[in-house]
Formats: structure tokens, sequence, C-alpha cells
């Protein structure tokens, strides 16, 4: 029976329109580059090369590049006015407070980008838990230790919680435990893959009652 809802956050609670994930995304590239002596170009074909295996770039730096400074590249991702442009969503607050489960968030970014996302968006107090990049002790999804960590301070098995998110290997992971899950494809990218999609939040409605009644 499902019992939680767990979120993904960038580009899941709020458009990839607005571009935030996009500058977060040029501002690791800068950073690596510097640190990698290469070009912002060559680091993100090296890093996607390796996305399966590593769900963050600060993983790969540190697994394969013997970067060690965690906090100098958070800072360096996720600057206080990051999420200046993002405006508060009255229509999202009303339709996540409409679902009848308790919800939380998994990100891969640290919990002060977090807080700057939901505090914009205005539905910071909708959600029980915030799972950030350091409670993962900076691994991240979809390393299984980070869902099977995550679904113990929630109480529930994967089978429980639902967990929404739009990245294919995030859900695959997830999936990949026994869990429920929903590929967030804004964009209508993945089409072709065997995975349960929804373009629009709106829809998980559907995707609930359908869960609910296999049950």
């Amino acid at each position: 029976m499902l019992k939680y809802l767990l979120f993904d956050l960038d580009n899941t609670l709020y458009s990839s329109s607005y571009g935030l994930e996009d500058n977060v995304v040029h501002r690791i590239k800068k950073f690596a580059a510097s640190f990698l002596g290469i070009s912002p170009d060559e680091v993100w074909r090296q890093r996607m090369a390796q996305e399966k295996k590593y769900g963050t770039c600060l993983e790969w730096l540190v697994a394969e590049k013997g970067f060690t400074d965690y906090e100098a590249y958070l800072a360096a991702a996720h600057p206080p006015d990051e999420a200046d442009t993002l405006p508060l969503n009255d229509v999202l607050r009303a339709f996540l407070s409409g679902l009848a489960f308790p919800k939380a968030i998994l990100t891969n970014s640290p919990m002060e980008h977090a807080d700057r996302i939901l505090n914009k968006l205005g539905i910071t107090d909708l959600f029980t838990h915030i799972f950030d990049i350091r409670f993962c002790n900076y691994a991240g999804k979809p390393r299984p230790e980070v869902y099977r960590r995550t679904l113990e301070v929630l109480g529930y098995s994967a089978g429980e919680v639902l967990f929404i998110d739009d990245n294919r290997y995030y859900i695959e992971g997830y999936i990949a435990l026994g869990g429920h899950a929903v590929l967030f494809d804004e964009n209508d990218v993945h089409t072709n893959l065997p995975l349960p999609r929804i373009r629009e939040l709106g829809e998980l409605t559907r995707v609930i009652e359908e869960i609910t009644n296999n049950k």
C-alpha cells in the first residue's frame, strides 16, 4: 500500500524552462574545468561518459580525479542568488496540498539550495523531510544506499513510497529496489523508455490511482 511520496527537486518541482539547472551545470563545468585544467566542454564530455556510474559530477571528481574539497564545489555550484528568478507557485502548492500522502524531498543538491528553491516556490512546509547530498555522505542518486538510508528514516519500504524524478537513471535505480517510481518527462524526451512517465505533476493523481488499484 502506498504510504509516502518522495520528490526530486530540480526540474521536477519547477519547470526546466526556468533554466536554473542549466545555470548550475554551467557553474559546475566552470569549477571542474579550473580544477582539472581542461575546457568546460571536455569536462562535460568526460563526466557524461560516466553518468550512469556517478550520479553527480562531484562524485565523479572525487572518485576519478582526486578531488577533495566538497564544500568549495557546493558553494561554487549554488550561489546565494541562484533562485532569484523563480516565482512563487500557488498552483503547485494547491496541488501538492491536495495529495493525501505525506511528502519528502530527495535531492543531489545541498540543503541550502533546497531551502532556496522551496522558499521561492512557497512550499517548504509541505514536506516532512529534505534529504540532501550531505545526508547521503556526498554520494547521490542512484546509489542504492542513498535510497535505503532515505527509506530507513521515513520508516517505509520502497514498495510503500512513490518516487518522482526527472532523471531516468535515478528512476531505474529506485525501481531496481522494488519501489514505485515515475519519470517526470516534461519535454517528452524519453518516449521509447519502458518506464512510467508523466509530463506534468498533475498526472500524479492518475499514477497514484493506478498503484492503489493494483494493490
